[in-house]
């Protein structure tokens, strides 16, 4: 299970330094793709396999299903962490998540989130404000 909050920067090439706690769950590569509310999702590859079983089932004639399966495939690249615990992120990527320098690395469970730190800031501010309106919202989930 992936937990945290990291600060990391991006270097010039574009790589950034993944938590040592993450990476023996993440392996030597995982799928890195756009994530919702402008951040990147990383999967490990059971994660990724899981996720990729459950978009083959959504209907084919349904155009939000197929405009979020082509919008979460057309990111998706492979990264393989280096020996100094780095992995490039792909141009099209850090444009889609704003990632310039300063960058959060999150752990949500299942997955790896990265995000641009004023995105980051932004985000969990707005989310912080409502985020007993957010709880009450979630007993439907039986949480």
């Amino acid at each position: 299970m992936f937990m945290g909050e990291y600060h990391h920067n991006i270097d010039q090439k574009g790589r950034i330094i993944i938590p040592a706690r993450f990476r023996e769950d993440l392996g030597e590569a995982f799928v890195l793709t756009r994530g919702l509310d402008q951040c990147l999702f990383g999967y490990p590859e059971q994660e990724w396999k899981a996720m990729e079983d459950k978009m083959k089932g959504l209907p084919l004639t349904k155009k939000d299903a197929r405009a979020f399966t082509r919008f979460f495939f057309s990111g998706a690249s492979e990264c393989e962490i280096d020996k100094q615990g780095r992995i490039n992120i792909p141009q099209t990527l850090l444009q889609y998540a704003k990632l310039e320098k300063e960058c959060v690395v999150v752990g949500v469970s299942s997955r790896i989130e990265i995000w641009s730190k004023p995105v980051w800031e932004e985000y969990f501010a707005l989310s912080e404000e409502s985020f007993s309106e957010i709880a009450e919202n979630m007993i439907d989930f039986d949480i």
